[in-house]
């Protein structure tokens, strides 16, 4: 019936979309053809809920550059980093994620350092229940990125249900 009635709820809602972005924690990389055909992350508005959709975040910095080249650990360690700025822009947290993919560049090598880092993360955030993921081996936009990850979190906006 919770079904039904959000459906129903949803209904003739509207919808509003945004692109996203955390300029102080990373940035595009200037050296891309302009212009970039994507947007950091779009921020979805329908009827109270959020939903953020952060597209492949990898260990770039506030400059777009590469950080920590050939440590496949710092790499995911400033991955996490980056959609933590990403989510906190936009006033969520690890909490509201409900989903994940990651990229791995060599799976076969690294999905075993992968999992401990995200384990520990996960761990550090308190999360329960773990959002549902998937891995995959993918070639990267940059020879030097190990690991790339995006994210879709969701969480209701307090200001919308306050005016409701």
């Amino acid at each position: 019936m919770v079904l039904e009635e959000m459906i129903s709820e949803l209904k003739g809602a509207a919808v509003q979309k945004r692109a996203i972005t955390e300029l102080r924690v990373l940035n595009e990389a200037y050296d891309y053809d302009r212009p970039s055909s994507f947007s950091r992350g779009m921020r979805i508005d329908l009827n109270g809920l959020v939903v953020l959709l952060i597209s492949g975040t990898a260990s770039i910095d506030e400059n777009g550059e590469t950080v920590h080249v050939g440590d496949f650990r710092a790499q995911c360690r400033r991955t996490f980093h980056n959609i933590t700025g990403l989510l906190e822009a936009e006033g969520a947290t690890w909490h509201d994620i409900v989903r994940t993919t990651f990229y791995l560049r060599d799976i076969d090598r690294d999905y075993r350092e992968f999992n401990e880092e995200r384990t520990a993360f996960y761990k550090a955030q308190g999360l329960d229940p773990l959002p549902a993921s998937t891995g995959i081996q993918a070639k990267l936009c940059r020879p030097e990125l190990l690991v790339e990850g995006e994210a879709i979190a969701m969480f209701r906006n307090p200001a919308a249900e306050r005016r409701s």
